[in-house]
């Protein structure tokens, strides 16, 4: 596993931790005629350009004022996705979210957040290994309840700084049991990292949807863990809705697009509280995947030179470019998950 060093404008200044879709895409989706450079795609930036960007790196979209560096990196806060973190306060805030593959056949959210920083954000819960893969692109800081040693080791040696409970804004909800009931004020949280403001990489090429091949219908989407948790998707009033999400009313994260990313499932090395063997979702290299907007749906390769590149979309031609906007992700298990997409 390739260490990362971090730039020094990540200064840490408070730390503490409580304890411890089936076959290859094929070719058959055609380009639209237009094939120039999108608007969307051409504004932005990677990190360290001296161009003032004018979108924001994880979603594509124009920033007001003309500038998308923020005071504070990537904020990526684990978030629990059982009926017991019922109801998820925050989600509808974030930017982007990658749902992520975890024991007993559940699955855990890291929402990023960057365009907007909300206050109270929860349940937080712990990272896992698969997390370096999903960070490190945007070299984002990591709000969580904790990890175990062979994790923590793991994250600290990929330079992702992260901060847990005992850090300024958190703080637990008597109203709720543990370990569903840890929270932070993330406006708070994200103080805690110093330095000059710098926009981070796009994690995706953004374009616009004109661009897309057409595809096929794809107005809902099932996205199953390994026979457990799966999550459903349906296309109204323009974008794509979870409908059976546990985050609060009012406060659902819905997407305009939807990414589906198969891939290689590995033994993190350790085994939960349970005796559950823990899963890594292996987020390099290469696989198929789908990409679900506008209610068509397109099939394409992905591939991630390493854990700490970007992701990249591909069909027979080329490039794709995921439309600018919210985005979800789905890391589905290649080989034990599936994929259900209808019209």
């Amino acid at each position: 596993m390739p260490t990362r060093h971090r730039p020094a404008r990540l200064a840490v200044c408070s730390l503490a931790l409580a304890g411890l879709l089936g076959a290859a895409a094929c070719g058959a989706d055609d380009r639209p005629d237009t094939e120039g450079p999108s608007g969307a795609a051409s504004q932005g930036v990677t990190a360290g350009s001296e161009v003032t960007p004018e979108t924001w790196p994880l979603t594509g979209l124009p920033a007001k004022g003309g500038s998308a560096a923020a005071r504070h990196p990537v904020m990526v806060l684990k978030m629990d996705n059982t009926s017991s973190a019922a109801p998820q306060i925050g989600l509808g805030s974030a930017d982007l979210v990658v749902e992520e593959l975890v024991e007993g056949g559940m699955t855990r959210l890291a929402a990023f957040f960057y365009s907007e920083i909300p206050g109270t954000v929860g349940p937080v819960r712990s990272m896992r290994s698969t997390d370096i893969g999903i960070v490190s692109p945007v070299d984002g800081a990591m709000v969580t309840s904790g990890a175990a040693p062979i994790t923590i080791q793991r994250i600290r040696q990929a330079g992702i700084p992260f901060f847990g409970e005992g850090a300024k804004g958190f703080f637990r909800d008597s109203s709720r049991s543990a370990p569903y009931n840890l929270f932070t004020d993330l406006a708070q949280t994200a103080t805690l990292v110093q330095g000059p403001p710098e926009r981070p990489a796009d994690y995706l090429e953004w374009g616009e949807a004109k661009d897309l091949p057409k595809g096929q219908p794809g107005r809902t989407l099932e996205a199953r863990f390994s026979g457990g948790h799966a999550t459903s998707w349906a296309f109204e009033g323009g974008r794509y809705r979870n409908v059976n999400t546990f985050a609060a009313a009012g406060d659902e994260f819905l997407a305009d697009s939807v990414l589906v990313v198969r891939v290689r499932v590995g033994d993190a090395g350790y085994r939960d509280p349970a005796g559950n063997p823990v899963p890594e979702s292996i987020l390099e290299g290469k696989g198929p995947a789908v990409l679900l907007h506008g209610g068509r749906a397109v099939n394409l390769t992905w591939e991630k030179a390493g854990l700490d590149a970007p992701l990249q979309l591909r069909d027979r031609l080329g490039t794709v470019r995921v439309p600018a906007g919210r985005t979800w992700i789905e890391l589905v298990p290649a080989a034990t998950g599936s994929v259900s997409i209808g019209g």
